[in-house]
């Protein structure tokens, strides 16, 4: 998310509640930098970035072979159902639409990630 308080509550939720390591990216293209360095069990990922927005961000995600499978949830302000298809269709694994809650990231994490 290129929010930061956005990106602090979603990683601060995730640590605070489960004391897992959270990594973060400010943009599309900063993701796209840090993936293939790491290992990511679950990836939050806004439409709207600088760079490489979230949809893009997905296509690359799905056509690599290393993270193919991780899941990946899409958070963003639309709540229209043709952006959540149009995420849904490119590769998406879940869609949170804001505001959530820290309830809610905890347990859109704990859906996809055995503890």
């Amino acid at each position: 998310d290129d929010s930061a308080a956005t990106r602090d509550f979603i990683g601060g939720s995730l640590e605070d509640a489960l004391g897992i390591e959270v990594d973060y990216a400010a943009s599309g293209l900063e993701a796209l930098k840090r993936l293939p360095a790491g290992h990511y069990d679950l990836i939050f990922t806004d439409i709207n970035m600088p760079n490489i927005n979230g949809l893009e961000l997905i296509r690359f995600i799905r056509q690599n072979p290393a993270l193919a499978k991780v899941p990946i949830v899409v958070i963003s302000t639309e709540a229209a159902a043709a952006d959540r298809d149009r995420a849904m269709q490119l590769g998406g694994t879940d869609y949170l639409v804001k505001p959530f809650t820290a309830e809610q990231v905890v347990a859109t994490f704990k859906k996809y990630v055995a503890a």
